[in-house]
C-alpha cells in the first residue's frame, strides 16, 4: 500500500481505496485476510481508529467481513462488486467530461476507438 497521503481526501478513504484497489489487481482474493488494524496503523503510522473506519467503509460497501475474533475477510464476489461500482462511478461522473472534451477538440470517435484499439500503451500521437 501506498505511504504518501494526500491532502484532498481523508486517510481512512484513501486506505480503504488502497485496499480496493489490491481487490480490483487481485493482489488480495476472496477469502483473503485483510492485514490487521493494529499492523497497518504501526506501518503508516495512523491512528488504529482511522484503519478501522477505513474498513468498516470497506464492510459497509459488501466487500469485506469482519470474523470475530480473526479479523478482515474479504468476501467471495467482492472484485465483481467493485468493478461493477466503479464502472458506474466512471460512467456517471468521467464519462461526460471525457465526451465534452472529444467534442470540443473536434475529434472523430471511429477515429479514436482505431487509435485506442491500436495504442494501448498510449505511446503513439493522434
Amino acid at each position: 500500500m501506498d505511504h504518501q497521503w494526500r491532502d484532498n481526501q481523508p486517510i481512512y478513504r484513501q486506505l480503504r481505496d488502497q485496499i480496493a484497489a489490491l481487490v480490483i489487481d487481485e493482489s488480495l482474493g476472496d477469502g483473503d485476510a485483510l492485514p490487521s488494524v493494529r499492523e497497518v496503523a504501526a506501518e503508516y503510522q495512523v491512528n488504529p481508529l482511522t484503519v478501522l473506519k477505513g474498513y468498516q467503509l470497506l464492510v459497509d460497501e459488501g466487500l469485506v467481513e469482519s470474523r470475530r475474533g480473526r479479523g478482515m475477510f474479504v468476501i467471495k464476489g467482492a472484485r465483481a462488486r467493485l468493478l461493477k461500482l466503479l464502472r458506474a462511478q466512471f460512467i456517471a461522473d468521467e464519462w461526460p467530461q471525457i465526451v465534452q472534451t472529444v467534442e470540443r477538440l473536434g475529434l472523430d470517435w471511429d477515429e479514436l476507438l482505431s487509435y485506442a484499439r491500436n495504442n494501448t500503451k498510449g505511446d503513439e500521437n493522434v
